[in-house]
């Protein structure tokens, strides 16, 4: 039975798992810099290893997004690589700290990250499974809420820890975390049973298809997350080198600045959902993209840290309305038995940007000798993704029951 409105609790319940990737995500992304940097001199080469994920996302999440959807169990067709990938994440997890060379770090990390990418998409497929399409938008709210709780538990509490016990404190109370967060799923999400799957023939036949236009918006609509996220991610890795050169403030100043970008954005993580419910998803994340780019724009030209500081948190509040609403655009076009490719798509192309963004606004920075720019390349990618998203005709909810 389709439920006729927003399951919070559900919704709630199955959001554990972007919970449990996104609290190891951020303790990753905080301390394996500083393991490595113990072992090599070169940030060049801490570099490289630290876009292995984002590798690995380009290649396996697609595959492994599309293998859940035609896997059939009695636990469903998500949950088993949740059940299995989480515990071996969470030893080879733990083990990272405990590495004594550069070679037996870099085994463990390689098979971390390919593990890891084995379920972020069935974990992230689980929402528009269990959720009507009309909700798809607040659903997706909560669970980014709860991917950015998580993240502000890794932050504040792993520094903390660290503190405590040195590097290995924060990777093993978070990867008990994410063993939790497993739980939570086991005890209480439940799947739909799906039907046993036809003979490979039959299901070419019976594949539904997407029509031209159709099509059109979705090349479109992924065109535009892939130039969107090359801004964003951008601005995320050279941020604190922005601050630090143009606004004069310390390291640790530049990094609070960036966080509150952050809270904003989990803060309006549920509104954006509503907005994009009342009036459209893809007008939503049309406002939101022009909002940030009227934001961003001016800290191309300031020197107040003040005024920064406000910037970013507007911006946080903008960039939940494109973030919030960009990926149930993508489900809507999946259909019920392709979710899990589409939303390997949709990993396909933002994690491509992240590879791509840093280099090539490396490049631009070198020959203009100016982290202002930072924001002027941001700026022009967000209106390169508008100007995708103007031609897009497809993935609206459909219209929700009424009361």
């Amino acid at each position: 039975m389709i439920d006729e409105k927003l399951n919070v609790k559900k919704t709630v319940l199955l959001s554990f798992g972007f919970f449990g990737s996104s609290i190891v995500w951020s303790v990753y992304n905080a301390y394996v810099p500083l393991i490595l940097d113990g072992f090599v001199s070169s940030a060049a080469i801490i570099g490289i290893i630290m876009s292995i994920d984002n590798l690995f996302g380009v290649v396996f999440q697609p595959l492994f997004g599309g293998i859940s959807d035609r896997t059939r169990t009695r636990f469903g067709r998500r949950l088993p690589f949740l059940f299995i990938c989480m515990p071996i994440s969470a030893v080879l997890f733990v083990l990272i700290p405990h590495m004594g060379s550069l070679w037996s770090l870099m085994g463990v990390v390689v098979i971390f990250t390919f593990v890891m990418s084995i379920w972020r998409t069935p974990a992230v497929s689980l929402m528009p499974d269990l959720t009507p399409g009309p909700f798809q938008s607040q659903a997706n709210g909560i669970v980014n809420l709860m991917g950015g709780v998580a993240a502000v538990l890794a932050f504040a509490g792993g520094g903390i820890l660290f503190d405590l016990g040195g590097f290995p404190l924060p990777f093993l109370v978070s990867a008990m975390l994410m063993l939790g967060a497993m739980a939570v799923l086991a005890l209480f999400v439940r799947e739909p049973q799906y039907p046993p799957l036809p003979p490979k023939e039959e299901r070419k036949k019976s594949a539904v298809k997407l029509d031209r236009a159709e099509k059109k918006s979705l090349i479109l609509i992924l065109s535009a997350i892939f130039f969107w996220f090359l801004g964003y991610n951008a601005v995320e890795t050279f941020f604190s080198l922005y601050a630090t050169a143009a606004l004069g403030v310390t390291p640790g100043q530049a990094s609070i600045m960036l966080s509150v970008f952050a809270l904003a954005l989990v803060a309006f993580a549920i509104p954006a959902g509503v907005i994009g419910a009342k009036i459209g998803r893809r007008k939503t994340i049309l406002i939101g993209l022009a909002g940030v780019t009227v934001i961003f724009l001016p800290l191309a030209f300031i020197a107040d840290p003040w005024i920064a500081r406000g910037l970013m948190l507007l911006g946080g509040m903008f960039w939940a309305c494109v973030n919030i609403n960009s990926l149930p655009m993508i489900v809507r076009l999946a259909g019920v038995t392709k979710i899990g490719t589409f939303i390997g798509y949709y990993y396909l192309f933002s994690f491509s940007s992240q590879l791509i963004t840093a280099p090539l606004y490396g490049i631009i920075h070198d020959a203009v000798g100016d982290y202002r720019s930072l924001f002027v390349y941001a700026c022009a990618t967000f209106a390169i993704a508008m100007l995708c998203l103007f031609f897009v005709r497809h993935g609206e909810a459909e219209q929700a029951p009424q009361d």
